[in-house]
């Protein structure tokens, strides 16, 4: 069972849909099932609306899911292990406040050491506990042997008890925390394998320590990805704004290319074109490289520029929505746009209503005479014929009819546009 478990707290990050893609291959690897988990504990961060455009973002990519729990409405599963906890003498009320414990943060640091908790409260008694009315935590008791797991990508991790410590598992609100609720809930979903970024990798030994302290006997296997750089190969920032799903597909990017690119951001994979179905039949967690993987917008939009060319030219129309099968005109264009975004504006440009002021006169005659031309099948042909009806020739003729055609001064070959452009050019008179 493999799950994917995002908080409603802002737009997808880019990290976040590659752990998406990475869990649902897994599963479909393994034709097991795929869980959809949102997590919306931090009430405070919670942003509305955004579950929902996590899951029509998940369906925009392919990504379907056989479970669909929101973490929220577990908390009575969470009071109750915690209180099962409690009750085993595993964890333990703690009263100290938080200017308490900033006081011995602090001294720890003076004295050049790293903060550990001290266990002040771990062994008080029963009835002490019962008659403090101050507001309290609960806390796991640290365990009391090396912490190992092993990692897809990182190999075998091992953590000491003191780096782990007795840490906050209920807060005075009596929600969980997040390592709590999130171990309670792997639990209870069955959840085998978790694929997700490395900087969860000091979280995993509280969670497995969470798991084994309720009894919890079932092996979890894991699979930490590395983080993703900018183009200057800096930790890529939810602030820059290709970090974000929802940016990247507003700009025109499609879910195919987008991918296409995680799947081979610092993998190997056996070709640089392919989609999420192909990627299926030959993906294998354990090549994800350790090392972080820079990202390379250019790389993206070269990529985008194949995904649109293997586009279905009724799919491409559909997307254009321009009213006209201009799907292999636009195809044509990817020579000189990358995004749908850019396509749209190249593509209703031939059909908008044009500039003709510098060369008006010229337009006029080539419009006339295009009324009445058979158009030939090649360009030589068509601009011979064009140029002996209007007597224009050099920049009076080629600068009017690249207007005509296209609506700019600038653009692609006339001869290589001509095959693409023929069809519509009784109508472009018209404009």
């Amino acid at each position: 069972m493999y799950r994917f478990a995002p908080s409603p707290t802002g737009d997808m990050h880019i990290g976040n849909l590659r752990a998406a893609i990475f869990n649902y291959i897994c599963a479909r690897q393994n034709n097991t099932d795929f869980i959809l988990r949102i997590e919306d504990t931090d009430k405070a961060r919670n942003i509305a609306g955004k579950e929902e455009e996590i899951k029509e973002i998940l369906k925009l990519f392919g990504i379907s899911w056989q479970h669909y729990y929101v973490q929220s409405e577990n908390l009575k599963f969470h009071r109750q292990m915690a209180l099962k906890l409690v009750s085993e003498k595993k964890a333990f009320a703690c009263f100290c406040t938080e200017e308490e414990l900033e006081s011995k943060k602090e001294l720890a640091k003076k004295q050049g050491k790293a903060y550990r908790y001290d266990g002040t409260c771990e062994n008080l008694a029963d009835i002490d506990v019962l008659k403090c009315e101050k507001p309290f935590v609960i806390r796991l008791k640290k365990p009391n042997q090396t912490m190992k797991f092993r990692d897809f990508i990182k190999g075998e991790l091992s953590f000491e008890p003191e780096n782990i410590d007795s840490f906050v598992i209920m807060r005075t609100d009596k929600t969980p925390t997040y390592n709590f609720a999130c171990a309670v809930d792997d639990m209870l979903e069955n959840v085998t394998c978790i694929i997700r970024g490395e900087d969860h990798v000091s979280n995993t030994p509280k969670q497995e320590h969470i798991r084994a302290s309720l009894g919890y006997e079932k092996a979890m296997t894991y699979a930490h990805l590395p983080i993703i750089l900018n183009e200057e190969g800096v930790k890529m920032s939810k602030r820059e704004a290709h970090s974000s799903v929802k940016w990247l597909l507003e700009s025109g990017i499609l879910p195919s290319t987008i991918a296409n690119y995680l799947i081979m951001l610092g993998n190997k994979t056996p070709c640089e074109i392919f989609t999420l179905e192909e990627a299926i039949t030959w993906f294998d967690i354990s090549k994800v490289s350790k090392a972080p993987a820079r990202f390379d917008l250019k790389k993206l939009l070269q990529i985008n520029r194949e995904h649109i060319k293997m586009m279905p030219n009724d799919e491409l129309n559909k997307l254009l929505n321009l009213g006209k099968d201009v799907a292999a005109l636009a195809k044509f264009y990817t020579q000189e746009a990358s995004t749908i975004k850019e396509l749209k504006e190249k593509i209703s440009l031939i059909f908008g209503v044009k500039n003709y002021a510098e060369f008006e006169d010229e337009c006029k005659t080539i419009k006339v005479a295009l009324r009445d031309l058979a158009l030939s099948e090649n360009y030589e042909d068509f601009k011979n014929e064009l140029m002996k009806k209007t007597e224009l020739k050099g920049k009076k003729f080629f600068m009017p009819l690249r207007i005509i055609l296209t609506g700019s001064i600038h653009g692609p070959e006339l001869n290589d546009l001509y095959p693409h452009i023929k069809d519509f050019i009784y109508d472009l008179v018209r404009i």
